[in-house]
């Protein structure tokens, strides 16, 4: 137990303390004694077993919220790995076993505490866990700055030319990546230091984000798993372009990646926000093509630098399967039967759905973008019986009053913020027999089982997929049958 005098429990003090649980989301939980009473401290990313440094940022009643500032001590829990740390994966040496045991746990107890969901231990299925621990990604994207944080000196240093991963809690400060992560290729970031190298003898400055000014800003990197290749992104500023040199640029990255090179893209991104694209950018092809091949269970994807699409496809496979077996699992289709697949993205689920049952599939998706490539991709697959809609999901269900009481099953598979009440009132009004809702939230996920409830549908059955080893990250698949009007 961490003992305090109530005098040390303000806001802005740090405190070292003992991490003791997990709680949902990746936090750890320290239970401290101040004076006569006992509180409970939450700091994001941090091992049971660790003794951390954290920063008091919020201080409510029952609880506080901690910022992670230095890790004292490790867990006996952890385990070294030969990767560079990185902020974006926390947890990369807890073995994955015990990343299960913690995320499926935390998780059951957030469909209890947050949906009600009382019996939620007989209603939990299975726990799906990525084929691969490590290299799983197939995107990547990193930033530069002329404010580093050097690992070895603990400290920030102006001044620089950094490229790699923002350190976390901040926009501004970059840690330098200087060897493999464990998430992504392993030849490229091995070699993403030969890359940064080069660019600063260009003479030109990394992005200097405080004052918004400076040439470099983001290399983002697109990988395909069918065929092993690299598709990648440098954004810049428009000054000081005249002294890049694009060709040699592309010459180098040949010399080190070969063959593996599918395209190399030239983004200029003026603005002052801290994102590598906006839509307003338009991108110049320095080499080959903006397209990646890849596959998903037994489909083909073009995939471009702007296309949304599953981050681990490995992973993605078991979870569209674990999808279509929830579509499927109970119900026989006709060919008159349809399907409606809300926030549909490039369309992958329904063309999945499309190939196995034949029924006739709607898709629906906000990003027009997303839509395009759901037709390309459907037409390349042979998907027929689909029809693709760029359309607010709310706005659409009320456009088309048709469907209601004619469509079978709903795949809903809506973004973390998870699906606005007033539209799942909606959805709940279609009348479908089942709704199979895919979250990457289950915080969501959870809060929107009472609005189901009272709109008919019960929780029948759910399913947590790994998708991100190493992160707090699990996403849920849950089914809901009609059971009243």
């Amino acid at each position: 137990m961490n003992t305090y005098t109530p005098q040390e429990i303000k806001k802005g003090n740090i405190l070292e303390i003992e991490i003791e649980d997990m709680a949902f989301g990746g936090k750890g939980l320290a239970k401290l004694q101040v004076g006569e009473s006992k509180i409970v401290m939450f700091v994001p990313n941090t091992i049971p077993g660790q003794k951390v440094k954290a920063r008091i940022f919020k201080k409510r009643k029952k609880h506080l919220e901690g910022k992670l500032i230095e890790i004292v001590s490790p867990s006996p829990e952890e385990v070294k790995m030969d990767f560079q740390p990185i902020s974006g994966a926390p947890y990369l040496t807890l073995p994955v076993e015990k990343q299960r045991e913690y995320k499926q746990r935390t998780t059951i107890e957030q469909y209890r505490r947050i949906g009600k969901v009382a019996n939620i231990e007989e209603l939990f299925d299975t726990y799906i866990e990525s084929p691969a621990s490590f290299h799983y990604r197939n995107k990547m994207e990193y930033a530069f700055s002329t404010i580093r944080y050097d690992f070895k000196q603990q400290e920030t240093l102006d001044d620089e030319f950094a490229l790699g991963f923002k350190r976390r809690g901040t926009w501004w400060i970059v840690e330098n990546l200087d060897k493999d992560s464990g998430l992504f290729d392993e030849e490229f970031e091995n070699k993403l230091k030969e890359v940064r190298d080069y660019l600063e003898k260009t003479g030109l400055p990394a992005w200097h984000p405080p004052k918004k000014h400076g040439f470099y800003r983001y290399l983002t990197v697109r990988k395909s798993f069918a065929n092993n290749q690299l598709l990648l992104n440098l954004t810049t500023s428009a000054t000081g372009l005249v002294h890049f040199d694009k060709q040699a640029f592309v010459d180098f990255v040949l010399g080190l990646f070969g063959k593996r090179v599918a395209g190399i893209l030239h983004t200029i991104n003026d603005s002052l926000g801290e994102r590598s694209h906006n839509d307003e950018n338009e991108y110049e092809m320095l080499f080959g093509e903006n397209l990646i091949q890849e596959n998903l269970l037994g489909l083909s994807f073009e995939v471009s630098m702007q296309s949304f699409f599953q981050t681990n496809p490995k992973s993605a496979e078991r979870l569209y399967s674990k999808v279509i077996e929830y579509v499927m699992e109970g119900t026989v289709y006709s060919e008159e039967d349809t399907v409606m697949d809300l926030f549909c993205g490039t369309g992958t689920i329904g063309q999945l759905i499309s190939k196995k049952t034949g029924v006739q599939v709607i898709g629906v998706d906000i990003v027009s973008e997303a839509i395009e490539n759901a037709k390309e991709n459907a037409k390349r697959n042979n998907v027929e019986t689909a029809k693709w809609f760029a359309a607010d999901v709310g706005k659409f269900l009320t456009q088309y009053p048709q469907y209601a009481g004619k469509i079978k099953t709903i795949v809903l598979d809506p973004p973390r913020g998870g699906i606005a009440p007033k539209t799942l009132l909606k959805v709940s009004q279609i009348n479908a027999q089942r709704i199979v809702y895919v979250s990457c939230n289950p915080a969501t996920q959870s809060r929107d089982i009472e609005v189901l409830k009272e709109n008919g549908y019960d929780m029948i059955k759910i399913s947590f997929v790994d998708q991100f080893p190493h992160t707090a990250h699990i996403e849920a698949i849950a089914i809901f049958e009609k059971t009243k009007n």
